[in-house]
């Protein structure tokens, strides 16, 4: 599983990678957490809002930080496909 920490490097864009770094160790899944802090990028990703989280391609959120238990479940769901 691949997750894009979408952000130019603020506090919620730290927060936001801190706690799927979190969520992984907590839930053993197998998982890369990449950063792109690119703002040239964003908008190519489909990010308009930042934090952006993306989990193999596909947008979960952007503009803000899920709760914990949010985060794990979507990952969760992302890996059952």
């Amino acid at each position: 599983m691949e997750i894009k920490i979408v952000g130019a490097g603020c506090q919620n864009c730290i927060k936001l990678a801190d706690l799927c770094q979190e969520v992984i160790s907590e839930t053993g899944l197998h998982a890369t957490v990449v950063k792109i802090t690119d703002i040239n990028q964003f908008a190519d990703l489909g990010i308009f809002k930042t934090p952006g989280l993306i989990v193999d391609g596909k947008i979960l959120s952007q503009g803000k930080i899920p709760v914990k238990s949010t985060l794990s479940h979507w990952l969760q769901d992302e890996l059952k496909g």
